[in-house]
């Protein structure tokens, strides 16, 4: 359809079939490795649904709080099993680390995952105090952007939101409309207007927008709308893809990681 090209990333990112492997592959020894170290909590269930589960990660000592990473795929592919690895950053910050998979369209409409996510985030919430940090990838940009729009989380919740950062996320639904992508997304104009961060006024926490500069065009757009939609900053990572400017939540003294936690 007429926007699909905008939006395709695989097409434009040199052996871009290695990725999906690779990142299984690091998470999988990851969490193996935190397994054996005792730090990790695997299919916490925060629903009822097969997919509302979520994979909890400990720091040393007591957390000083709460950061969770929500993957991305298009609303369409993907769980947590592939991202344990990027849990690291923040892990080793002193910060509990939760991914969480979802239910996937066409199963569920976009807004039932937001449910779905919202839903994961207060439970996990619940059990370890202190500040919530979030970040998404992608479609998962959508939803930690959604996460932080007033009345999405409990109040209780959102009072504790202390920085969210939608990477490379879809801001505004409309376009994905006019992709073939739609034939199992569904999203309807209706729809398209409610869950469009970009539509919304801008919440009351701290934003930071992040997106590769080697990217897509669509995305830098996205990412650049949403900044200036809700008057936060925007950092283009010069020189990274869409499929590599994630890596960093891996390290805790990247740029990423540093700016996550300087709360705005």
């Amino acid at each position: 359809m007429e926007l699909d090209d905008a939006y395709a990333n695989a097409a434009y990112i040199p052996q871009a079939e290695e990725y999906p492997p690779r990142w299984a592959k690091q998470a999988e020894g990851y969490r193996q490795r935190m397994s054996l170290g005792g730090k990790a909590r695997l299919g916490v269930m925060y629903g009822h649904a097969t997919r509302e589960t979520l994979d909890l990660f400990l720091p040393e000592g007591t957390p000083r709080g709460l950061f969770v990473f929500v993957h991305g795929g298009y609303w369409l592919k993907f769980d947590r099993s592939s991202w344990s690895h990027l849990a690291e950053g923040m892990r080793a910050a002193g910060y509990a680390v939760a991914l969480p998979s979802y239910d996937l369209c066409p199963k569920v409409r976009i807004s039932d995952i937001t449910r779905q996510v919202a839903q994961a985030v207060t439970v996990i919430a619940h059990d370890i105090d202190g500040p919530i940090y979030l970040a998404g990838h992608s479609a998962g940009g959508h939803l930690v952007a959604r996460l932080a729009m007033a009345g999405v989380l409990a109040e209780d919740v959102h009072a504790r939101l202390a920085h969210v950062m939608p990477i490379s996320p879809v801001a505004d639904l409309r376009p994905m409309m006019r992709t073939s992508m739609n034939a199992d997304l569904k999203i309807t104009e209706e729809e398209a207007l409610r869950e469009s961060p970009v539509l919304a006024d801008a919440p009351d926490v701290p934003v930071t927008v992040w997106v590769g500069g080697d990217e897509r065009p669509a995305f830098i757009e996205q990412a650049e709308a949403l900044g200036t939609a809700w008057g936060s900053p925007v950092v283009i990572d010069k020189g990274r893809h869409h499929f590599d400017v994630i890596d960093a939540l891996a390290d805790p003294n990247s740029a990423m990681v540093q700016r996550l936690l300087q709360r705005g």
